[in-house]
């Protein structure tokens, strides 16, 4: 990637706000694609981001435009994962080949998605950070912001440059990434958080730091993570019980005030990626032939209240 990159943003969510927000802080060349409303106010007013080391209200690019990423040297995906497949056939034909994608999403099925619909190099980008959305210009930070990247299926000898350079970017915008090894492994660890905690978020509206006040909720999370360590067992990825629940200990004593993209998305009337979270989990097990009772039920709960949403 040259130094005068063309960075683009596609999906402006509190994720994409963060990072591309952070570059765009650094003086890098990002362009937020986003739907008009939030592009409108990005462009007028500019990005505040209210972080835990600085609140500063950054200037920025926005369009509803797709069609600007003919020029794209790096793509940060950080689209819904129910809208991944829908954005990328509309882009396909967009992107410019040289254009280098990196997922910042939920779940762990988009990199195999997206390389279904593009040709283009897609690395998978592990993310930690708890961020929320105020309006249409605030980012509201509320813990840590480091990312993990790497490589998934097949390989080019271009991949470990590519990274390097990813990493190097990031690191220079005060964002610590690195490169991990084992990106699967480290994925469904990430991919673990989500579905122990994002549903009870969601349905109870609540942080992270108050469910694990409770223990019943306490116990209802080691339920639904013992059925997810067995089905990711059937899938390639030994994460011992041990390391899951310190896990999950860490999302409620790193990001106590934050509450799910789950809580967040039902909370505006929004459809969740339940399906792609817990909703996986219950697929894989059909697969595999494991019984996934506790993920079903949140996966339920949070379909019945997105069955209310007009």
């Amino acid at each position: 990637m040259p130094s005068d990159q063309k960075i683009y943003v596609l999906g402006a969510g509190a994720v994409g706000c963060y990072f591309g927000g952070m570059l765009a802080r650094a003086h890098h060349d990002v362009t937020f694609i986003a739907r008009p409303k939030r592009a409108a106010a990005l462009n007028d007013f500019g990005l505040e981001m209210d972080c835990k080391a600085f609140h500063e209200t950054v200037r920025v690019k926005a369009s509803p435009e797709i069609s600007l990423l003919r020029d794209a040297d790096l793509v940060l995906l950080s689209v819904k994962s129910l809208d991944t497949e829908k954005t990328l056939s509309e882009v396909k034909s967009i992107l410019p080949s040289k254009a280098v994608i990196l997922s910042l999403q939920n779940g762990v099925a988009n990199i195999e998605i997206a390389s279904k619909i593009l040709s283009n190099p897609i690395y998978a980008a592990v993310v930690y950070v708890a961020a929320g959305m105020i309006g249409q210009r605030t980012m509201k930070h509320h813990g840590r912001g480091e990312l993990l990247v790497g490589s998934i299926g097949n390989t080019s000898p271009n991949d470990h440059e590519n990274l390097q350079e990813i990493c190097q970017l990031f690191e220079g915008a005060a964002v610590p990434c690195s490169i991990a090894p084992e990106i699967k492994r480290d994925m469904w660890l990430k991919f673990l958080v989500n579905c122990s905690l994002n549903a009870i978020s969601g349905i109870g509206q609540i942080s992270y730091g108050e469910m694990f006040k409770s223990p019943e909720i306490v116990k209802l999370i080691e339920d639904i993570t013992k059925e997810f360590l067995t089905v990711a067992t059937f899938e390639g990825v030994n994460i011992s019980m041990s390391e899951a629940l310190a896990a999950n200990d860490s999302i409620a004593t790193t990001m106590v005030t934050q509450v799910s993209s789950t809580a967040q998305d039902l909370a505006r009337g929004k459809k969740t990626e339940i399906d792609f979270l817990n909703g996986y989990i219950v697929e894989l097990g059909r697969r595999h032939g494991i019984a996934t009772p506790y993920n079903e039920s949140v996966h339920a709960l949070v379909k019945m209240m997105e069955s209310k949403i007009t």
